[in-house]
């Protein structure tokens, strides 16, 4: 059964690199550069961020499904750089069968392939399945985001299938997701190990 998880609470997951606390309507604020000068970054979102329009409902809808209990979003600050990074949120998130998504995860540029992505994910596995009493983590990301699929298999995730024309993209097409996860059994007997030695080393 899935252990206490209060999403009125302000939970801070935090190691050497990084800090991960709610995402609010106050702390969102420090995110928005990102979206005003740093459009490479969105492409593949499911919900842009490019202008401060963009922003705005990107931040209520984040906090929208979090007072609707079906999400909990984060925001991501590294220690290494001391600055706001960018953002992640668990999703989807189903009690009565001890699941949830992980994803909505992106990074400023001058963050991406620095090891923050994988202190962050070793975090919030960590406590999903440790605190939350989760069973299963999932994750989709559409099928040409390269990089972001490599980033997801580097950390241990299986690849389960791709589901076709699965949602909207940002261009007026639908994209294919690719859906990938890891068990709870797979995080204490390789994961969790695994990927701790590569954030340590």
């Amino acid at each position: 059964m899935p252990k206490s998880f209060e999403f009125t609470r302000n939970y801070i997951l935090e190691n050497k690199r990084v800090i991960l606390e709610s995402l609010t309507g106050n702390n969102s604020t420090q995110l928005l550069h990102f979206s005003l000068f740093e459009p490479n970054i969105w492409p593949f979102s499911l919900f842009p961020m490019d202008g401060e329009e963009n922003f705005k409902k990107y931040v209520a809808a984040a906090l929208l499904s979090k007072a609707n209990l079906s999400a909990y979003p984060f925001i991501v600050y590294d220690k290494k750089f001391g600055e706001y990074a960018g953002s992640t949120r668990f999703y989807d998130i189903q009690f009565n069968n001890s699941s949830l998504q992980l994803g909505y995860t992106w990074y400023g540029s001058k963050f991406q392939g620095t090891g923050l992505n994988k202190n962050c994910k070793f975090l919030l596995l960590q406590f999903a399945f440790e605190t939350m009493g989760m069973e299963r983590v999932e994750f989709r990301a559409d099928i040409n985001n390269l990089r972001s699929v490599a980033a997801m298999k580097s950390i241990g995730c299986k690849v389960e299938g791709v589901l076709r024309s699965n949602v909207p993209n940002s261009t007026g097409g639908r994209r294919d997701s690719i859906v990938l996860s890891i068990l709870k059994e797979e995080w204490f007997n390789e994961v969790k190990d695994n990927l701790l030695s590569k954030i340590e080393g």
